[in-house]
């Protein structure tokens, strides 16, 4: 059967050809009611207007912005915000080998994600609603980069011809590399002989997981320079060095005792520098006791987007391994590392700061408590030799 249109000649389908057509092809609506309907553009949305009509009263038979999506790209990273900054250079690679494509991103923690610049189409939070609505799509390529049994579920679920990470075990639930590429990487994530032997950075993995070499992409990154953040109380006409004083509290053998942040506050003072507070509410205290002993600026604690514009105002950072280190590579800051768990190889400064650990070898791979009992080795490391490490990293005057 067929039937005319203002577009040409159609067939009318019986209803089970249409459900074998559905579930093997997409073909964009060509119009509704005699109106052409781009649903293949890059900023069709189909719930509400689009941007380009909203601001300019753009439609699809005349408009000029008009991108036809050629590759659809789902990722899946939902934590932590510190693993989520730092696949961020997974988007660089995307847009390259993909500049038409549309990406979806499904995150426990969307409000860290750049939402400008066009790097990233849609940024979903993950909950059931977000995932029946991905089950009911169809994308060219899926990325799955968390061993949560949640996000292995949904990537063995979704349909995509091309698969890379982390999919789900049907016979016994458990994580598993869905293909060659990703073995590497669950290897060093499930045996700690094999992840302290790993001498390649989390970024490099996650590339060579996706099946690319990595060139050094920075990460995509919001400064949020754009919020008219004010910042008078900041020291002036000094180099600002920005002291992330805390860990949180699931590695606490990270921590480094008040008496070593006051002489390394005191010896970046008399060389000329300006230490800057920085932390959480966790930190809160710390911070207040540090600043009345040293005088070092504490401006307080903030609403994320405040606290990474605070970051982009120092010079450098020194931090443990926290959120506050992937912000400050992010930022691209000179970034004055403080290790002693964690593998060392694992961290890519790309060539800003250094990274420094203790005097005294760790034992304590991936661990909260010290094996050895104490305060643990990060008091062996000196608070000159992180100062050295900022005087080669931040110039004064």
């Amino acid at each position: 059967m067929q039937f005319l249109s203002g577009r040409g000649t159609y067939r009318v389908f019986s209803p089970e050809a249409l459900l074998l057509a559905s579930l093997t092809s997409s073909p964009a609506m060509p119009d509704l009611h005699g109106i052409p309907v781009h649903a293949d553009c890059r900023h069709f949305r189909g719930d509400i207007p689009c941007r380009p009509n909203k601001e300019h009263g753009y439609q699809c038979a005349d408009c000029p912005v008009y991108v036809p999506v050629q590759q659809r790209i789902l990722l899946i990273k939902l934590g932590a915000i510190g693993d989520v900054i730092r696949t961020t250079p997974l988007l660089r690679r995307l847009r390259q080998q993909y500049p038409d494509c549309y990406i979806t991103w499904l995150t426990l923690t969307p409000a860290i994600l750049p939402q400008g610049g066009g790097w990233i189409d849609e940024v979903l939070k993950f909950d059931f609603a977000s995932a029946l609505h991905l089950l009911a799509r169809r994308f060219d390529l899926a990325i799955n980069l968390d061993k949560e049994k949640e996000a292995c579920a949904l990537l063995l679920q979704v349909q995509a011809p091309q698969k890379f990470g982390y999919t789900l075990r049907e016979t016994d639930g458990v994580a598993w590399p869905v293909n060659e590429l990703a073995q590497h990487k669950y290897l060093t994530g499930v045996f700690d002989q094999l992840s302290q032997q790993n001498q390649k950075p989390y970024v490099q993995e996650i590339f060579e997981l996706c099946g690319y070499e990595f060139r050094g992409e920075e990460y995509v990154f919001d400064t949020h320079d754009d919020k008219g953040y004010d910042w008078p109380r900041l020291p002036q006409g000094r180099p600002r060095i920005g002291l992330n004083t805390g860990c949180g509290d699931r590695w606490t053998t990270r921590l480094w005792s008040d008496e070593k942040w006051v002489e390394l506050i005191e010896k970046l003072q008399t060389a000329g520098y300006a230490p800057v507070l920085l932390g959480g509410e966790a930190e809160h205290e710390r911070n207040q006791r540090l600043h009345a002993a040293t005088g070092a600026a504490y401006l307080g604690t903030f609403p994320l987007p405040q606290f990474i514009n605070l970051l982009h105002q120092m010079d450098g950072i020194v931090t443990q391994v926290t959120m506050a280190m992937h912000i400050s590579i992010a930022l691209r800051k000179p970034t004055i590392l403080m290790n002693n768990i964690f593998n060392p190889h694992e961290f890519d400064l790309y060539g800003r700061g250094q990274l420094v650990q203790p005097d005294k070898q760790c034992i304590c791979f991936y661990r909260g408590t010290c094996q050895l009992g104490g305060p643990g080795c990060m008091e062996d490391l000196p608070a000159g030799k992180v100062f050295e490490a900022v005087k080669a990293s931040v110039l004064v005057g």
